[in-house]
């Protein structure tokens, strides 16, 4: 896989390609760092509805996760094989975690190359609405398995082309941003701790997508 140089503009196949990767990891875990099924399952293992438990765990994740002191070696995110700067990838390894585990929460198959593309959408926090525009998915409403099922891989593709522009171009310019400038928008690591108001945005976006429905409530 092609490494990233950070002193270069980044394409949305590279920065796709390095979110395919943190989400593999965020599913598999690192030795003693808890999946996004280990983190579903102890939240789904406490009281209250489905939609009581997640809110809990987004809230973990904007006052935990962001003074925990997360070390990039620990989470083995050394070993990407596309390059990306340390901090950036701490965050999206946070979020799309956070992301999956929610997914999992609302009975979805994150193996599933369509959920994956939704998980990647919600990074994308209140502009989801416009990527998902095409598909027929109304964020906020019940996550259909129909609606799952309508999803071609055409659209797959369509959806994670906009996703990667949209996260390229927020703080860019002509579809390609340097590395380092990502920083603000996937999370926002000033000082290494976490934007913990951009994590609750996407949190709660991603709670919208898989859990706001009356099957979980």
């Amino acid at each position: 896989m092609d490494m990233i140089d950070p002193s270069e503009p980044v394409s949305t196949g590279k920065l796709l390609a390095a979110l395919d990767w943190i989400y593999a990891k965020s599913l598999e875990g690192f030795k003693g760092i808890d999946s996004a099924h280990e983190i579903a399952n102890e939240y789904m293992n406490t009281k209250g509805t489905r939609k009581e438990q997640t809110d809990r765990l987004i809230r973990w994740q904007v006052t935990k996760a962001g003074t925990s002191g997360l070390v990039t070696g620990s989470l083995g995110l050394i070993s990407m094989p596309v390059t990306v700067p340390a901090n950036v990838a701490s965050v999206m390894y946070v979020q799309i975690r956070m992301i999956a585990a929610i997914a999992i929460m609302g009975g979805h198959n994150v193996r599933d190359d369509r959920i994956k593309a939704l998980v990647y959408a919600c990074l994308t926090g209140n502009a989801i609405k416009d990527v998902l525009k095409d598909t027929g998915i109304v964020i906020g409403t019940k996550l259909a398995t129909k609606s799952i099922e309508n999803i071609s891989a055409k659209t797959i593709v369509a959806i994670n082309q906009k996703i990667g522009f949209r996260l390229l171009t927020k703080f860019g310019e002509k579809g390609a941003v340097n590395l380092w400038k990502i920083v603000p928008l996937v999370g926002g690591v000033i000082g290494g701790t976490i934007d913990a108001t951009t994590t609750k945005v996407i949190g709660n976006v991603a709670r919208k997508t898989f859990i706001d429905d009356p099957v979980h409530n």
